[in-house]
């Protein structure tokens, strides 16, 4: 019977047809004790399990202190993913992952946990829809252990600029649908033409697996950077001539040449990473912006904050193949130049209009090698909106209301920007 087999390291992939389902009988978690005691004595065991559902991708994270062998079946009528890990234990936490499905999860409908005879700990995805599953380990690093990362993909994924022109349409149709102004006296008043409109990149720092910094009071950085940019983009989106796309809309990672990816599919004008800043002394305070450096950083602390940023897809989570190393030379190989200019002065207008609401912790624009910031043809700037481990800084970024002035702050500086430095014409 015909089927494909993918060989890895310590890993099997296989596509399973409909006929043969019948044959990957498997045994129910509660009979997981009937099974001798001393045939797992040696055994890897999974630590911890997490499901991140978002409507771009669902990733499952199986967590251990051992790297995890593995062998991954695609099941059809009824769509099922299937993951076997031979000679591996359950730990607790995998038997509550059946639990942690949510209705609202796009491509996951349930979640079962047993054993194959003889050795072999089975976990069957039943599915909502037909996916494309992707899987890979991980290897230590922070506070986490050996990971095998699941990602099931729709068949077709969302194109980021057919996504903003659908938004673009509903808000053109909601413009279109308010009353008109009443005409001048004197017979009809010549309007100037429109100028294009400008697209805005927001990119939300960190998401999913990767928190970000994490502040005393258990404030997530993920969160309330992402937030602060929904926030942002409802002011921005109110502007008549001004659309804003966001690299991710809830809580899963997107890798970093991903978020540059997605800023230049759709054309961006101008790209926005926000971000809270973290420091071992909680002293540290007060907002700052960065720009992309093609010669070093300009500080220390430049340096050592791009180092950290950079080293989110480690955390966050990104298999050796869906790197794009195409992208990378491409990057490399093109001038900056300009875009660092442009960076730099949108940057100043940002830095000078978040001084109206929190302290700066510099008052000029740094630059270091941030890869978020490496569109070469799109003006891009990352924002440290305050210290989340600063306690006062924290309270501010939990705060709705503050939440909100931060957005208007950076929406100002970026106005102010555009004023000066219109967009040029585009076919």
């Amino acid at each position: 019977m015909p089927r494909r087999t993918e060989r890895r390291a310590g890993a099997r992939i296989v596509a399973v047809s409909y006929e043969r389902r019948r044959a990957l009988a498997w045994i129910t978690l509660p009979a997981l004790g009937a099974l001798a005691p001393h045939a797992w004595a040696a055994a890897s065991r999974v630590a911890s399990a997490r499901l991140w559902p978002a409507q771009e991708y669902t990733r499952l994270i199986l967590e251990s202190s051992a790297p995890l062998p593995y062998e991954l079946i695609t099941l059809a009528q009824p769509d099922r993913v299937v993951i076997d890990l031979p000679g591996v234990e359950a730990g607790g936490d995998l038997a509550e992952l059946p639990s942690r499905v949510h209705a609202s999860d796009p491509y996951v409908a349930r979640i079962r946990v047993g054993r194959k005879p003889p050795n072999v700990l089975r976990v069957v995805l039943d599915l909502k829809t037909p996916v494309v599953p992707k899987i890979f380990a991980l290897a230590p690093v922070a506070e986490f252990g050996h990971r095998l990362v699941l990602d099931l993909y729709p068949p077709a994924p969302v194109d980021p600029l057919m996504a903003l022109l659908e938004s673009e349409r509903l808000k053109d149709a909601r413009e279109a649908a308010r009353p008109a102004p009443p005409q001048r006296r004197g017979g009809e008043a010549r309007e100037a033409p429109a100028p294009r409109r400008v697209t805005v990149a927001l990119d939300p720092g960190h998401g999913g697996e990767d928190p970000g910094a994490i502040g005393r009071r258990g404030t997530r950085e993920k969160d309330v950077v992402l937030a602060i940019a929904n926030k942002l983009k409802s002011i921005l989106d109110a502007e008549r001539n001004t659309r804003v796309f966001l690299t991710r809309d809830d809580d899963y990672y997107v890798p970093l040449a991903t978020r540059v990816q997605k800023a230049r599919r759709v054309q961006a004008d101008l790209f926005v990473s926000i971000h809270a800043d973290a420091f071992r002394e909680p002293q540290a305070r007060g907002s700052s912006v960065f720009a992309l450096s093609e010669n070093g950083a300009t500080s220390a602390a430049a340096k050592w904050l791009a180092q950290k940023e950079n080293a989110a897809d480690l955390i966050g989570g990104v298999g050796l193949d869906g790197r794009e190393p195409v992208l990378a030379r491409t990057l490399l190989d093109l001038s900056q130049t300009a875009q660092i200019n442009d960076s730099l002065k949108v940057g100043q207008q940002v830095l000078n209009s978040l001084a109206s609401h929190n302290a700066l912790h510099k008052g000029t624009v740094e630059q270091a090698g941030f890869a978020v910031l490496k569109a070469p043809d799109i003006p891009s700037i990352l924002v440290e909106t305050a210290f989340i481990s600063n306690p006062e800084e924290e309270l501010k970024l939990r705060s709705e209301r503050q939440q909100q002035r931060f957005a208007e702050s950076i929406a100002a500086g970026v106005r102010a920007y555009f004023a000066q430095n219109p967009p040029l014409a585009r076919a």
